[in-house]
């Protein structure tokens, strides 16, 4: 507990909800000469153990027994940090130790010459401790988290989405796997991801103290940053993100009432749109794309007219406004477009402006039938 202690007046303090899936005593040594077991809860009476090596850690294992731990299998389970194969052997589950992945018997090493285990659902990168983890049990975090049950489709969706937009990167760095295939060297060096940040916890070789119980403490911050921007990562696709991906599905699924075309949407209420309708479009196999979404600016309350771009990396428009109306602005535009209230078109094409809804539907409409290039 001393070490505890000292670990908390020396270091950062973390986020006061963490604390609620990590409490810090450590635990007393099992067996006299065996390194001292780490504990992130106070175990009781035929309390759960997990299992993972000591020694520098990285963010995949962290993670890892993070998550574990947020089971009804192993809710406050008891972290021992060790390489002791027969104290590995007697625990309930190991993650990121002991050479096996099986599931049946809750191990959970990705090093073993031969595995090669991936997420699925069309994922092809290795999985690392992090990644094992989450595909057996993220379903159910995802669940407690929104409060449904595991198999709600909303489930499904957001397992899937925590998945690619975060576990997937701590998967591929903790197995080498580049980001881009490129032969060249980067052109910086980016610390700030959240695997190195984890990866700065580790003791400093320059320490005095290296016990057992600084180590372990180092890990704990270690699970509870991993832990806590994972669970920012669930919360935020929950809150904002499943929400913002329902109103685009509802926009596509009505879009033949916004114009015959079927190639324009509506937003009722704007939210963050641009990932979805690409996923979306993918999904429910729209044919012909969409072209423009209209939806009012929150701030001035006009209406706005965006181009949707050809993928969701570049700037280059699926169809832009007509080369005849960009740059122009008010009176000038509304004469050359024939259409009453504009105010802006971007020189580049990909948004206009209008003062009404009716406004900005004539554009989209017009510059569905207008040739981009057309001058008049």
């Amino acid at each position: 507990m001393s070490a505890i202690r000292g670990w908390w007046s020396r270091r950062q303090p973390v986020v006061s909800w963490c604390r609620t899936y990590c409490a810090s005593p450590v635990a007393a040594p099992r067996n006299p000469g065996a390194p001292p077991a780490f504990s992130t809860a106070s175990p009781g009476p035929g309390s759960k153990r997990v299992g993972t090596h000591n020694g520098s850690f990285h963010c995949d294992e962290a993670l890892g027994c993070f998550m574990i731990r947020l089971t009804g299998k192993f809710s406050g389970a008891e972290i021992v940090r060790t390489r002791d194969p027969q104290q590995l052997e007697k625990l309930d589950a190991v993650l990121d130790a002991g050479g096996v992945y099986d599931p049946t018997q809750e191990r959970y090493d990705h090093h073993q010459k031969g595995f090669s285990e991936v997420f699925g659902h069309a994922f092809s990168t290795k999985l690392s401790s992090a990644g094992l983890v989450y595909k057996h049990y993220g379903k159910e975090i995802i669940a407690k988290e929104l409060q449904l049950d595991v198999e709600h489709e909303n489930v499904q969706c957001v397992y899937l989405a925590v998945y690619k937009n975060f576990i997937e990167a701590i998967d591929a760095i903790d197995n080498g796997i580049n980001q881009y295939d490129t032969d060249q060297p980067p052109k910086y060096v980016n610390n700030t991801h959240l695997s190195s940040r984890v990866g700065s916890l580790n003791l400093e070789w320059v320490d005095s103290d290296h016990s057992s119980e600084e180590e372990n403490a180092a890990f704990q911050q270690a699970m509870m940053l991993a832990g806590g921007e994972f669970l920012e990562c669930v919360r935020f696709h929950a809150r904002s993100w499943l929400p913002a991906r329902s109103i685009i599905n509802k926009c596509l699924t009505s879009r033949g009432n916004v114009d015959p075309s079927g190639e324009i949407i509506v937003l009722d209420r704007f939210c963050p749109w641009k990932h979805h309708l690409f996923e979306l479009e993918k999904e429910l196999k729209i044919n012909p794309p969409i072209k423009y979404v209209i939806y009012q600016d929150e701030r001035s309350k006009n209406w706005r007219v965006h181009a949707v771009a050809i993928s969701p990396e570049t700037f280059e428009s699926r169809q832009p406004l007509p080369q005849c109306w960009r740059g122009l602005m008010d009176d000038e535009l509304s004469e050359r477009s024939g259409i009453p209230g504009c105010l802006f078109v971007h020189i580049s094409g990909f948004i206009g402006v209008n003062q009404t809804y009716e406004g900005a539907l004539a554009m989209a409409t017009t510059a569905l039938t207008t040739p981009a290039s057309s001058s008049s």
